[in-house]
């Protein structure tokens, strides 16, 4: 990889990975239709942490507060009813999901997951997913002519079983094409929540995932896979442009559909679909630097 491909991949991380178009299958993707080799998981993984710090900093004051209470509460058992010690626990259990499975299924996810076909699948179905989650929410939100709007739930109302079923829908953002953020706030809402907060949570769920996963990769640098130089310029802009786009996006969703990222998320899996069906793009195309 060179310094312009970095730099390409590191804008692609930046921009992708908040919105619910799926990072991982941008990066595959870009490296796909420019000719590259694919960056591969290690890569992503890596490049993930300057997305994360952007989170870190976002979000600095809820995750401090969040923390403070956590380690209070296991020594002060009057803090154990503190949402923000709740917080903290349900980061926690939340992440487990995507920890085990993460782990289980390494070799999938560095193989035949980055296969281009199973990518435009995962792109259309989880739009539609999101659409539907959306309209669900506008729904709610809206009423309608012969009934009022439907109150939806705030953080205060999370608990252990919804947290389970955010971790598990975080995991399937192994997959590429999923979408980290697309696959949580989706199951934020079918499950009732506000659009903040499911995006919210996705974001502070996401901290331990993505941290650890870049942490667990950054073996493979030097090694062959990822160089250091390179890996590390693109996660610097990944970190920089990922901050503006998080900022806009937790405005964006307080008064905007998803609608936009339903039809683009279906547009691009067909057209996959169609170049590699013509012969234009190998299901496989860069695979074998990946």
């Amino acid at each position: 990889m060179n310094w312009f491909e970095s730099f390409v991949l590191g804008l692609v991380q930046g921009l992708t990975e908040f919105l619910p178009i799926s990072s991982s299958a941008h990066l595959r993707l870009t490296a796909a239709f420019a000719g590259w080799h694919d960056p591969g998981a290690a890569f992503t993984a890596i490049t993930q942490i300057g997305t994360e710090a952007a989170v870190l900093i976002y979000f600095r004051k809820d995750i401090v507060r969040i923390v403070s209470a956590w380690f209070r509460s296991l020594v002060d058992r009057s803090m154990r009813g503190d949402h923000d010690a709740q917080m903290g626990w349900l980061v926690i259990v939340g992440s487990i999901p995507i920890g085990v499975l993460g782990v289980t299924l390494k070799d999938q996810i560095e193989g035949p997951f980055r296969d281009l076909r199973l990518i435009a699948t995962t792109l259309i179905v989880m739009g539609l997913v999101l659409g539907f989650a959306d309209r669900l929410a506008a729904r709610d939100e809206g009423g309608g002519k012969h009934r009022a709007g439907k109150e939806r739930k705030t953080l205060r109302e999370l608990g252990v079983k919804d947290g389970l079923i955010f971790g598990f829908c975080q995991a399937m953002a192994l997959i590429p094409g999923v979408s980290r953020s697309g696959a949580t706030i989706s199951g934020g809402l079918l499950m009732g929540y506000t659009r903040e907060a499911a995006a919210r949570y996705s974001f502070l769920l996401a901290i331990p995932a993505v941290l650890a996963s870049g942490v667990f990769e950054l073996k493979d640098a030097g090694e062959g896979h990822v160089a250091w130089g390179p890996t590390i310029f693109a996660t610097v802009i990944a970190f920089g442009v990922g901050y503006a786009v998080i900022a806009w996006f937790m405005k964006f969703i307080t008064t905007k559909s998803f609608m936009p990222f339903v039809i683009y998320r279906v547009l691009l899996g067909l057209v996959l679909f169609a170049l590699v069906a013509a012969g234009v793009l190998s299901p496989h195309a860069g695979e074998s630097a990946g």
